[in-house]
């Protein structure tokens, strides 16, 4: 079972996700730390310096960067984990999609790409794309990551696409579903959006 911060135990897991030696990138764990004031106070002396000592390449316990996105959930909320998101982002994928990603189809159809490049393990989760079409994007998640992170991670992508888009949550793993849905919405609608898709996709 995925632990929470202080050795409770999570007792739901995302459906499908069984998360067997689930690790991952020191890159990503490095994102809490680089994106909060006084890592130290926030996460306790001991914690932050753990997590400040990792190898941006190597490959550690997921739990190292869920329990601390538990933390800062709860000490500074939602603001602190989008920060996380972004920080991660330009940690741990950045300079790759910007050298091949050239619209909001890149990012919804790569996010699971994303994903798996800073995530190994058996039965993990990941991303489904359910719809895509001109302007609008509806995705479910079924890995164990905070969905408040993951929102800072496609604020930071579209950001630097230059695609303004409203990024929302219709169902939350937190709150009771199965997985978290995302739904991205934007008044772009050309190649900026579409990436040359000229029919409406739907994946299944």
């Amino acid at each position: 079972m995925l632990r929470a911060t202080g050795g409770n135990v999570l007792q739901r897991k995302p459906r499908g996700y069984v998360g067997l030696n689930h690790q991952t990138l020191g890159s990503d764990i490095l994102s809490v730390v680089a994106a909060i004031p006084l890592p130290q106070q926030l996460l306790g002396a001991e914690v932050a310096e753990r997590l400040g000592s990792v190898d941006s390449d190597g490959w550690y316990p997921v739990e190292w960067l869920l329990d601390a996105n538990e933390v800062l959930a709860k000490r500074i909320g939602n603001n602190g984990l989008l920060q996380v998101g972004r920080k991660l982002f330009e940690l741990s994928h950045a300079a790759q999609f910007k050298a091949n990603a050239k619209s909001a189809a890149d990012l919804v159809f790569g996010i699971d790409g994303m994903y798996r490049h800073a995530n190994r393990g058996s039965g993990i989760g990941g991303w489904e794309v359910l719809a895509f079409e001109p302007g609008r994007a509806e995705l479910e998640k079924t890995t164990p990551h905070h969905c408040v992170m993951e929102e800072g991670i496609f604020s930071a992508a579209l950001l630097m696409l230059e695609v303004p888009a409203l990024v929302e949550q219709t169902e939350c793993f937190r709150k009771g579903a199965e997985a978290c849905r995302f739904v991205l919405t934007s008044p772009v609608h050309d190649e900026k959006w579409m990436g040359g898709r000229q029919a409406t996709r739907r994946a299944h």
